[in-house]
């Protein structure tokens, strides 16, 4: 039977260009919110003899998340591997919404799956370089275990922490928190997900041509150009190829980490006064 690959924000840049990989030998289960998109999506897919299916998803609600592992599995289908790119942007949202969505919405989607996952199964995060950009005695790392215990607290927390930068760069701070705890809970998960034979990854791109990127083109995004060894936006279907590769069944020693995508910007920051 053939195995079936979830992915969250299937609809987008970065998670449609997956599926069409994925798709060459997994069925496909595209999750968003918006049911027009998602019937786009899977008929786009379809088009390159692609088995896909939809399901309306809301992250941020795990009984929503549980009904599309449910919905997945359906006819005895086996959910091998999740690719989550869903989330959102500082230009998307308020810093309690961003952390909401980019914090609580990844430990939905990691335990439903972790609650399933088997020999061979894989999740793989999508995190960001602005997970890697903050100073890690900024990091709140004490409190995120509050994003399973204790959600509105680990809200309040990085609405908090992300205060100390003022009001213009609010929301990019609470991103940056959201990312660094995609990347830390996607760690501190690895053992848990080894015990069932399984892996989980997070991949952290840098700006990327989709339409998200394009909104954080003229706040901050372009300017890292400046410094990235490659000086462009990467295109989806070269993070996809990651994101793919990742969820693929060949690397099957890689867990517990984050993989950086980023063009060499970070490796541009850290390096440019010695230039």
């Amino acid at each position: 039977m053939t195995q079936t690959a979830v992915i969250t924000g299937g609809t987008g840049g970065m998670g449609f260009a997956t599926a069409r990989i994925l798709g060459r030998d997994h069925r496909i289960v595209i999750a968003d919110l918006d049911q027009g998109r998602i019937n786009q999506a899977v008929s786009d897919l379809a088009g390159h003899d692609i088995d896909a299916a939809g399901f309306v998803c809301d992250i941020t609600d795990r009984s929503s998340v549980n009904r599309l592992f449910e919905s997945a599995e359906e006819g005895g289908h086996h959910v091998r591997a999740v690719v989550h790119t869903a989330g959102i942007s500082p230009q998307m949202g308020t810093p309690d919404r961003i952390a909401r969505i980019n914090g609580i919405g990844t430990v939905n989607v990691t335990q439903a799956f972790l609650e399933r996952a088997s020999e061979g199964g894989v999740l793989v995060n999508v995190a960001s370089t602005a997970g890697h950009g903050l100073p890690k005695v900024f990091i709140p790392f004490r409190s995120f275990p509050l994003a399973q215990t204790d959600p509105a607290a680990f809200e309040r927390v990085i609405v908090k922490r992300a205060r100390v930068f003022g009001k213009k760069l609010h929301a990019g701070v609470a991103y940056g928190l959201s990312k660094a705890f995609v990347i830390w809970y996607t760690r501190s998960l690895a053992g848990a997900f080894g015990s069932k034979g399984a892996r989980i990854v997070s991949v952290s791109p840098g700006s990327f041509d989709t339409a998200m990127g394009q909104l954080e083109k003229d706040h901050g995004a372009s300017e890292f150009l400046k410094v990235s060894a490659i000086k462009r936006f990467g295109q989806p279907e070269e993070i996809a190829a990651v994101l793919a590769f990742c969820a693929g069944e060949a690397p099957g020693y890689l867990t517990g980490t984050d993989i950086l995508v980023d063009g060499g910007t970070r490796a541009g920051q850290e390096f440019r006064k010695t230039h």
